[in-house]
Parts: C-alpha cells; structure tokens; sequence
C-alpha cells in the first residue's frame, strides 16, 4: 500500500518517516520529495508498506496528528496523473506576428 504524508516538517528525514510508521508495521520504503534544484524537502514524502491492514492502522491513526510539530495528511496515495509530454521546440507555442499588413 503507498501512503501520502503531507505538511510535514522541513527537517523531516525519510528515516524519520521509517520510523514513524514502523510501529504499525513493515515498510517497504519511505521517501521524501525534494526540488530537484535546490534539492529542499517540498513539505510530502510517500511510504510503501506491503499490508494493507498495516497501512490502513497507520493512516488511522497518524492522520491529524502533531509530528516534528506540524500536524501531518495522512491518507491514501493516488495514482500519478500522466501529463502530456513536452515539446523539444524550446516552447512558446505558436508564434504571431502582430505587425502583419492587412
């Protein structure tokens, strides 16, 4: 089961989100989203846990609660939404001229 952890703490580490929900139960994985440029923490991360039951205990029970003193999402990861991909033309779209005679 992949479970979304949102507002959390800058300073959150994923070993802290390890252990966090290791009292409810095995964890696959625990990741923390960060910008790809500055490579800050953007505030969610994501826990893979492999029973459902465990991750359903979790989310029931982490959902709303104060950890790192901010109080945290807890809920179900939705499936990632595909995007439409990006054109190589260097973007812009279509480009007028606003100086055209009539």
């Amino acid at each position: 089961m992949n479970i979304y952890i949102g507002n959390l703490n800058w300073s959150t580490t994923e070993d802290d989100l390890r252990s966090l929900f290791l009292q409810f139960g095995e964890v696959s994985s625990a990741n923390i989203v960060s910008d790809k440029f500055t490579g800050r923490s953007k505030g969610f991360g994501f826990v893979e846990m492999p029973d459902t039951t465990s991750g359903h205990n979790a989310i029931n029970a982490l959902n709303g609660q104060a950890f790192k003193d901010r109080n945290i999402t807890v809920n179900e990861a939705r499936p990632r939404e595909e995007r439409p991909a990006r054109s190589s033309n260097g973007g812009g779209g279509e480009r007028r001229s606003f100086n055209k005679r009539f």
